[in-house]
């Protein structure tokens, strides 16, 4: 049994005031008016580059992390019926708003100003626009050290207007130079994807330590698309890509652990200003604690993890890791078992393990039992 997906007859089921609240208080790191930060060093590389490789008119666009639901997913090509609008993992405001789940919500709304700029969508060739849109994205996700529900992301989307038309040759130069960019020297592959608002979708992986890690996905701007926001497929092209910025500083500059990325620990935060490579500040023993649980039966990584983050609040990030150690099925339970769980039909057992470990201190044992006391009171409400 899964969530429902959003149709035309269900209603999101919005966030709480506290936690809408919490949400919009938390530091976008690609702002530099919230502060300085190395996400935004990547951020101006990355723009840097591409607009000096096109000779491009750049234009970096920021905005609130509450967008339309419509500029999320409907004007960028998603059906009603797919599974990332699933209540599980959208975090819906009210039925026609929420947090952007990716900075691609921002592509709509520019590419409505750009239809009605001065010049018009129809008016004569001239100089290449690269729209360029950072920010912090909400997600319900997995907990480990890669994995995070609020991720930083950067769209990139170079427009043409007339002339030779922007195709495959130019989407593999653009990753070149983005990857040359970000990640100097590092080798990287592309594999053929699928998304809604892109044609001949690629997926861009790193290649670290001999391993492929995804960065960024990519394809030529779909003529729907352009459309919808009132540019003629006939006139424009375009080249789209959203990179994420986390995971890309974190192989760029070595460091460990996503959390990292937000510490207030003086010795974490003096480095993370730049690009310069990480050095450890000290290696910290962790706490590990399992939690037995009845919850709704199909409840994966990702909704357990979002689970985990609500029970704790501003503590969440004292977890290093949640883990599904087993998953058993009510029907397969002895009746003891059920009686003791207090598990019903249509739910399942599950055996979780908590890796708690600040990235500043090491926690006493009565801290950690408190944490894991609150998490398994919130997952077995």
């Amino acid at each position: 049994m899964t969530a429902p997906l959003i149709d035309a007859d269900s209603r999101p089921q919005p966030l709480s005031l506290s936690a809408l609240v919490d949400a919009l208080s938390l530091r976008d790191l690609t702002d530099p008016a919230q502060g300085p930060h190395a996400l935004q060093v990547l951020v101006s590389s990355a723009a840097d580059a591409l607009g000096t490789r096109w000779d491009a008119d750049v234009r970096v666009l920021r905005s609130r992390p509450v967008v339309a639901v419509e500029d999320n997913y409907d004007r960028l090509g998603y059906r009603p019926d797919a599974v990332s609008r699933d209540l599980r993992y959208t975090r819906y405001v009210s039925d026609t708003t929420m947090l952007r789940s990716h900075t691609s919500a921002g592509v709509p709304p520019a590419l409505r100003a750009l239809a009605s700029s001065p010049s018009g969508p129809h008016g004569s060739p001239s100089r290449d626009v690269l729209l360029v849109l950072p920010g912090i994205c909400h997600r319900r996700d997995s907990i480990d050290r890669l994995h995070t529900g609020t991720p930083h992301q950067l769209d990139l989307w170079l427009l043409r207007r007339g002339g030779r038309r922007l195709d495959h040759d130019d989407l593999h130069a653009l990753v070149t130079t983005l990857v040359g960019a970000v990640l100097p020297g590092a080798h990287w592959r592309w594999t053929a994807t699928t998304h809604p608002y892109t044609t001949g979708g690629r997926e861009v992986e790193a290649i670290h330590d001999g391993h492929p890690v995804e960065i960024a996905e990519c394809g030529l701007a779909a003529p729907e698309v352009l459309a919808a926001a009132g540019l003629s497929p006939s006139s424009w092209s375009g080249l789209a890509l959203g990179m994420g910025l986390d995971r890309v500083l974190m192989l760029r500059s070595g460091i460990p652990d996503i959390r990292l990325l937000r510490s207030a620990d003086p010795r974490v935060a003096s480095q993370l200003t730049g690009l310069t490579p990480y050095q450890p500040v000290s290696d910290l023993p962790p706490a590990r604690r399992d939690i037995s649980a009845a919850v709704p039966a199909g409840s994966d990584a990702e909704v357990l993890g979002d689970r985990v983050r609500e029970a704790l609040g501003p503590d969440a990030d004292l977890v290093e890791e949640v883990t599904v150690l087993s998953t058993t099925p009510y029907d397969e339970l002895p009746a003891a078992a059920r009686a003791r769980l207090g598990i019903r039909p249509g739910q399942e057992n599950v055996l979780l393990r908590l890796v708690l470990r600040p990235v500043d201190r090491t926690l006493t044992s009565e801290e950690a039992n408190t944490l894991r006391d609150r998490v398994a009171a919130a997952l077995t409400r």
